[in-house]
């Protein structure tokens, strides 16, 4: 979130589109009901479901799966041609003025640079043009044919109402009363929100998606705006303290990231992600990268990392390429992975395609699962019957279960979509043999460590240097891992402007990151969460709810990151000279002397607030309408069919074959031949979540069992009534994957959709059953799914899939 929960309250406008709060979130979309109450807000919901959040909605607009980029940069066609954008807010902060570079092209789906046989792009040419000083050059009159505005509006002008109904089945005049309700916030004093879930980011162009979301609200202003922002609606705690930790295959704590196979030196390594300024005067805050990563090695290898060996820039990976979890589980089936720790995870239930996740499992020598609870994956090896129906005597790997604490039985903190942390407390203690996660980990590196100082080995010294400086070796305490995250000096440390002047004792707790150091004189394990731990003790344990300007930020309560700030590029909330755009819901403000206001101030503190811009991670200063080499597949979100397309082609470039899916979709061997055909296929599948459930886990409970005890899909009347379905009667659901068999439940919820004149049928597939469970055995949803990825996060498509439906 780029804003929060509670300042959802904030908003004029709200649109739902990717997601549904008020049945995967329902306590969080307490304040769009708070917002509606109080603000008279504007609800909308897009979605191809009726669902409960369009049920309490003031507008509900269908839409395809899979043709969120179409419908969303239809949006910025409307607001670019009827221009209704925030000129003064896109003028100064966005990159609207910006001359792209000659050679830049884009031809019916396809950017310039494309190399079809190893269907990558050379991304040179997606850059701005720069003059001799090394800055961008600008055309402030924004005439120049190359600028990033005329590009914009060139690349969206096929995004018109009639294609967006043609290719998402929204109707016109649906279609257009989002984009005038939208429009309408345009103007200082009015603002909307965008919440997403993963409806938007499990697909081949998720990533995409959401940059046409955060697209549409810089042109309307709507970014580090109380009540605006673009707002990811996290599926349960935590998920957000996974990325901040940097757990992904690929990154490092606070999303810094590991080097590549190429990047053998670390001179090289470090320049690559420390920016040069684009902008006369900007902040160009990744600038500080050395900071964090020479502080990230001294807390994980302490005296071991030195500048001699280039803080132990030897011990980290060399990436020769992703290791992601579809290119994990591949590498399974292939027989290159000897063992696996699923920690927390369930991947038989959670990953695309399990059936061949449970082929990956098969051919491993040994598994070992940490989880509190019997899972899919702990049980891959047991036959199930129709659910899973293996051969158990043929499997060969050994299966470990290690039983882990859940939550309420260790101390702690949970991150949650809004950026806080918030410490908890343990409340009972674990049954039988479960452990702490901590201590098993701890466990395991200590033994493998004495095995390596025994025994030796290639390649040992990361094992062995590991710091481990803990009073209890074998089970850290929750307490010292969050100090250890927070950071500390290592020296005495002096403020560099002053030598004289002390700024932090040897041993302390560092305030925040602006305290890191380069030279090894600090420590800190995720970089972003410094502050949240420091010498004045632990801020994520506060619990003062007071809100002094009404605008709901509760500054003392816990702890958000980064330094306690609750709606990120809040300097954007006021013009050039710091005088906010909305004097009724003021974040902050510049009062000739200093920043203040009801927010931590996301600025360079002390500087004249009309130099530096707000966005101050870019080394432009502005936010990008324009992704300068940033996305997989071009800098301006573009329409791709899903991998199982219903259609054949792409209607938005009908002539283009190399434009059909995206051109950098993550396509990997088990993938291939599961393509499904539209003739054998000709239905739209797509997965969701129940309030009545939550994930994979409460099929464990029986009260939850009560109230959903069946699995079931849904399914429209039209399509019950074509296939002589109703309610009650069993059916099969088949993708080119698998199939599930469930009850049908026939609804008006699901509507038929006229896309390019055909008739496309949506299908509900709940996601929460499994053969794992203490209630009543059910399917996997993702018996369904394709092990395809987006080209950016590799995050696999669950939301678009074809499927046929047959009554048993």
């Amino acid at each position: 979130m780029t804003n929060h929960w509670v300042d959802i309250k904030n908003a004029d406008v709200i649109l739902i589109m990717g997601g549904n709060a008020a049945e995967a979130h329902p306590c969080g979309f307490k304040w769009v009901t708070e917002a509606k109450e109080h603000n008279k807000a504007h609800f909308m919901v897009v979605d191809p479901r009726f669902n409960r959040s369009a049920s309490v909605a003031d507008f509900y607009a269908p839409i395809r799966s899979g043709s969120d980029i179409v419908f969303l940069g239809g949006v910025i066609n409307y607001l670019l041609t009827n221009d209704r954008i925030h000129h003064e807010y896109v003028k100064n902060y966005t990159d609207f003025s910006f001359i792209v570079r000659e050679d830049f092209a884009f031809d019916e789906g396809i950017f310039s640079g494309y190399n079809p046989e190893k269907r990558t792009y050379d991304k040179a040419s997606w850059d701005y043009e720069l003059g001799d000083d090394g800055f961008v050059k600008v055309d402030p009159t924004l005439e120049h044919p190359r600028c990033v505005y005329q590009w914009l509006k060139k690349h969206y002008a096929g995004y018109t109402p009639e294609k967006v109904e043609s290719i998402c089945g929204t109707p016109k005049e649906k279609f257009l009363h989002v984009c005038e309700k939208l429009a309408s916030t345009a103007e200082a004093g009015r603002v909307a929100t965008i919440m997403y879930a993963l409806g938007w980011t499990q697909h081949t162009t998720g990533a995409q998606i959401l940059r046409t979301g955060a697209m549409i609200q810089l042109l309307l202003g709507n970014i580090g705006i109380a009540g605006g922002g673009m707002n990811a609606l996290r599926g349960h705690s935590n998920i957000q303290g996974l990325t901040d930790l940097g757990i992904l295959s690929a990154s490092l704590p606070g999303y810094l990231t590991l080097p590549n196979e190429a990047e053998q030196d670390y001179n090289q390594y470090i320049a690559t992600r420390t920016p040069k300024l684009l902008r006369p005067g900007q902040m160009n805050y990744w600038s500080n990268t050395p900071k964090f990563h020479v502080s990230l090695m001294k807390a994980w290898w302490g005296p071991a990392a030195t500048a001699e060996n280039n803080w132990a820039f030897d011990y980290l990976p060399k990436l020769d390429k992703q290791y992601d979890m579809l290119q994990i589980f591949e590498m399974m089936t292939q027989g290159k992975v000897n063992g696996y720790i699923a920690q927390g995870f369930n991947p038989l239930a959670a990953l695309a395609n399990s059936n061949s996740v449970r082929e990956g499992l098969k051919k491993l020598k040994f598994l070992v699962i940490m989880d509190p609870l019997v899972t899919e994956t702990s049980e891959f090896w047991k036959n199930h019957g129709e659910f899973n129906d293996v051969d158990s005597a043929s499997i060969q790997t050994e299966v470990f279960r290690l039983p882990t604490t859940c939550f309420a039985e260790e101390d702690g903190a949970v991150v949650s979509s809004s950026r806080v942390l918030q410490w908890h407390w343990k409340a009972a203690e674990p049954p039988g043999e479960a452990k702490t996660d901590i201590a098993i980990m701890s466990g395991l590196h200590l033994r493998l460590k004495a095995l390596y100082q025994k025994e030796g080995g290639k390649f040992f010294e990361p094992i062995t240097n590991l710091y481990w400086p803990y009073a209890e070796a074998h089970h850290p305490s929750s307490e010292e891992v969050a100090k250890e995250y927070n950071g500390r000096a290592l020296v005495d440390l002096f403020d560099p402007k002053d030598p004289t002047k002390l700024i932090r004792k040897a041993g302390e707790q560092l305030a925040g990151f602006g305290e890191m150091r380069d030279d090894g004189t600090t420590l800190g394990g995720c970089w972003i969460w410094a502050g949240s731990w420091t010498s004045s003790g632990n801020q994520m344990a506060r619990r003062d709810n007071s809100d002094p300007t009404g605008i709901g930020n509760t500054l003392n309560w816990a702890w958000a990151w980064p330094a306690n700030r609750r709606v990120l590029y809040n300097r954007a909330s006021c013009d050039r000279q710091g005088k906010p755009f909305n004097p009724e819901r003021v974040l902050i403000k510049w009062n000739g002397k200093q920043w203040g206001g009801a927010d931590v101030p996301d600025v360079a503190v002390g500087l004249d607030p009309e130099v530096i811009n707000p966005f101050i991670m870019n080394p432009e200063g502005v936010a990008r309408l324009f992704a300068r080499k940033g996305m997989a597949e071009g800098p301006f979100p573009t329409h791709y069919e899903a991998f199982d397309n219903p259609l054949g082609y792409n209607p938005m470039y009908p002539n283009n074959k190399l434009a059909v899916i995206s051109p950098v979709i993550r396509i990997l061997e088990t993938a291939k031949g599961t393509q499904g055909d539209p003739k054998d296929y000709p239905h739209v599948g797509t997965t969701y979540r129940l309030t009545e459930h939550f994930h994979y886990w409460t099929k464990h409970v029986q009260l939850n069992n009560i109230v959903q005890p069946e699995q079931f899909v849904e399914i429209g009347e039209a399509l019950g009534k074509e296939l002589g379905i109703e309610t009650g009667h069993q059916v099969k659901v088949s993708s080119k994957r698998g199939f599930v068999k469930a009850v049908a439940v026939v609804t008006k919820r699901i509507k038929p959709m006229k896309i390019d004149g055909k008739t496309i049928h949506h299908v509900g597939v709940p996601i929460h059953w499994g053969f794992s469970t203490t209630g009543r055995k059910g399917y996997l949803a993702n018996n369904l799914t394709a092990s395809v990825g987006d080209g950016n996060s590799l995050t696999p498509e669950s939301k678009t899939f074809l499927v046929k439906v047959e009554k048993i």
